[in-house]
């Protein structure tokens, strides 16, 4: 007996509904615990800082006791932690387009010193000579900018040149003698404006403070509400798709270099406050310890991804550890040994965050 063919289009029809059915178990399919966190840290990474930030003052609050939540040592903190975080914050920029920069201690360092010799010893007044230590500091960025993006040299092999340029120009410049406290107070005091404080009760709160957050806060604005910040994201997770999209990479690589010379430059004027005098040879480790705040802060050494105000937080964390590890008498090798374990973990968290499944 002779079997009629099925009406045409019933296998397709079959097929389709096979489809759904795929579809329907794979969106009935349920996260774990760990995979809900993983999808809610892949689309919020500051919150991973934030949380640890949380946690660190928690826990060092119950060991250290009171005199950890006191104004003072709070305030403390934050001073301690103000010109590396102002320097992170210029490693920050350059990170997120997937480079890094070994050099921005050295023109920080370099520009205090343009700064000060001007100012103190060559009769300049003091606003013109901070002005030129701007330009200075945004020309050293530039230069950095110009050997990556025209040169297409390695940003970490440039900037370790340029560190060692920098930092022999700072020797030369300064004959690798300091510049005294009394003789910046008696000839330019301006330089020392961010080492003032402002007395709320027994907080003593520095404007240096205050300008590591009015700079952060500045970036951050750029960084999430302009076009300039958009372009700089796109850079840092994929230079080829951004060049194919229209945007002029070279160009937006360029004016980020620049931008963290200039923070650098101001991070110059801020560190003259902070140590009340100007030494060729302060903040010798700052470069490692800016990339430090950068990755605890949850900004991917990969690129284009992350949030600048992440770095703060990483800034803050690496403060509070030291605060809290030092009211605890806790030696100052093992504070050095927990700051090593901070970095290994953020990464490793950042790594995990990075595998999340679309």
């Amino acid at each position: 007996m002779t079997q009629t063919a099925p009406p045409r289009g019933q296998s397709f029809e079959h097929e389709l509904d096979k489809s759904d059915k795929t579809v329907a178990a794979f969106k009935g399919k349920k996260r774990g615990l760990l995979g809900t966190i993983q999808h809610g840290l892949h689309g919020n990474p500051t919150m991973v800082p934030v949380i640890v930030l949380l946690l660190s003052i928690a826990v060092f609050g119950l060991v250290a006791g009171g005199k950890f939540f006191s104004a003072f040592n709070l305030t403390l903190i934050m001073q301690q932690v103000s010109i590396i975080g102002i320097l992170a914050a210029a490693q920050s920029l350059i990170i997120l387009t997937a480079g890094i920069d070994l050099s921005v201690a050295a023109i920080m360092v370099l520009m205090s010193v343009v700064a000060g010799n001007l100012a103190v010893y060559m009769g300049v007044p003091a606003p013109l000579a901070l002005l030129i230590s701007f330009a200075g500091g945004t020309g050293a960025g530039l230069m950095n900018g110009f050997l990556v993006t025209k040169v297409k040299l390695p940003p970490f092999i440039t900037t370790l040149g340029t560190w060692s340029i920098f930092y022999a120009l700072n020797l030369w410049l300064s004959g690798a003698q300091s510049i005294r406290s009394q003789d910046i107070d008696k000839f330019a005091p301006l330089l020392k404006f961010f080492g003032n404080t402002i007395a709320v009760g027994n907080a003593r709160l520095t404007y240096g403070s205050i300008l590591m957050v009015a700079v952060f806060l500045v970036l951050w604005y750029l960084l999430n509400k302009t076009a300039w910040g958009r372009h700089v994201y796109a850079v840092g997770d994929d230079k080829e798709a951004a060049e194919l999209a229209g945007i002029r990479t070279d160009r937006t690589l360029l004016s980020v270099y620049g931008m963290a010379g200039l923070v650098c430059a101001i991070a110059a004027w801020a560190s003259i406050g902070r140590v009340g005098s100007i030494s060729p040879q302060a903040f010798y480790e700052a470069n490692l310890h800016s990339i430090t705040a950068v990755v605890i802060g949850g900004i991917s050494l990969f690129g284009g991804r992350g949030s600048i105000l992440g770095a703060l937080f990483g800034a803050l964390i690496v403060g509070v550890f030291q605060s809290g590890l030092r009211l605890a008498n806790v030696d100052v090798l093992w504070q050095v040994f927990a700051i090593g374990w901070l970095i290994i973990i953020a990464v490793a968290i950042d790594q995990w965050i990075r595998k999340v499944s679309a």
